[in-house]
């Protein structure tokens, strides 16, 4: 699944272009290194945000087939910081 779809259904990024432009001036990073929006994410995954106030950086740990409701999509990932 695509880095910026990832986002938007996991829900740590509300819409699609928002993770776009994230990705895209360098915000994201994914096993270290800047990420695209088109980074293709696997298990195992450790993918980095830096907002405006802090960084969080998840695991990916399922990826999903098809978009999963609100209750499921903190499933999706486990949250290693949150600072």
């Amino acid at each position: 699944m695509r880095l910026d779809k990832f986002l938007k259904v996991s829900r740590l990024i509300k819409r699609r272009t928002v993770a776009n432009e994230v990705s895209e001036t360098g915000r994201v990073y994914v096993n270290g290194n800047p990420a695209k929006p088109a980074k293709q994410l696997k298990v195992g995954d450790i993918i980095k945000i830096e907002y405006h106030n802090r960084n969080v950086i998840v695991k990916v740990l399922v990826i999903p087939q098809n978009n999963v409701s609100i209750q499921e999509s903190s499933t999706l990932y486990e949250v290693i910081e949150n600072a």
